[in-house]
């Protein structure tokens, strides 16, 4: 108990000194094994490890989604599911912060990374909460809140490296994550919406737009919804594999 507990204020220690989080967990965990089994055997063991996790086969799941995700930043569709939920939100209190949220839990539907999710909508939605005067603080703390619906809608990332270890279904795991993403989504949309009504001069009203608009907005969702079922619908009923 005594190890672990000093092995982990090491990790907080060299994590307060900007030591990368990486960087902290690998000296420490070297320096504990180093002094239960020698240096020697520890970087053995240190280096087996990294091995296997550089050529585990179900860990590519990682990179090859958080590659589609910026491929799909790149692309722009991201601004056409800001532009499709402002439009429906951006008139009131709030709006553009509300589109934000729904814009989060969108692109979170395909991409399944927090930090990618977080970073496309800081491109993608801050300029605009910016031009309405939006608070920078509100800005901010929207866009980081959304973000962590990457780690609770499916396909999540985090899931799949849960279900991985853990040897657990990962369709069922993607099935279980959905309420718990729509409720986030929900709590997030009602916080902000507070907020504008108790300070509205940080979250003023966007342009409205018409009936036209909002349908003609729609146009550039569809692919988001066509991701989303192709790829979770073909992980649950099994067709191929989260990697796959």
């Amino acid at each position: 108990m005594i190890v672990g507990f000093s092995a982990l204020f090491a990790v907080l220690l060299l994590t307060f000194l900007r030591v990368p989080l990486a960087f902290s967990l690998l000296a420490v965990s070297i320096l504990a094994l180093s002094i239960d089994m020698g240096l020697q055997t520890a970087l053995t063991m240190t280096s087996m490890t990294i091995e296997e996790a550089v050529f585990s086969y179900e860990l590519a799941v990682v990179p090859l989604f958080i590659l589609m995700g910026n491929i799909l930043s790149r692309s722009g569709i991201s601004a056409d599911l800001f532009r499709a939920a402002n439009a429906y939100f951006g008139h009131i209190k709030g709006g553009l912060a509300l589109s934000t949220i729904v814009t989060c839990a969108g692109f979170s539907a395909v991409c399944g990374s927090s930090l990618a999710t977080a970073a496309t909508m800081s491109k993608v939605a801050y300029p605009s909460m910016k031009k309405y005067g939006y608070s920078d603080s509100l800005s901010a703390a929207t866009i980081a809140a959304g973000g962590t619906l990457g780690i609770l809608i499916p396909p999540s990332i985090i899931l799949m490296i849960y279900g991985i270890l853990t040897q657990t279904n990962i369709g069922h795991l993607f099935i279980a994550g959905v309420i718990p993403g729509i409720l986030g989504l929900l709590l997030y949309m009602g916080a902000v919406y507070i907020v504008a009504i108790i300070r509205p001069g940080n979250a003023p009203r966007g342009a409205t737009t018409s009936r036209h608009e909002k349908i003609a907005s729609l146009k550039g969702v569809w692919p988001f919804f066509l991701l989303f079922l192709l790829i979770i619908g073909g992980i649950y009923v099994k067709i191929f594999t989260a990697t796959e």
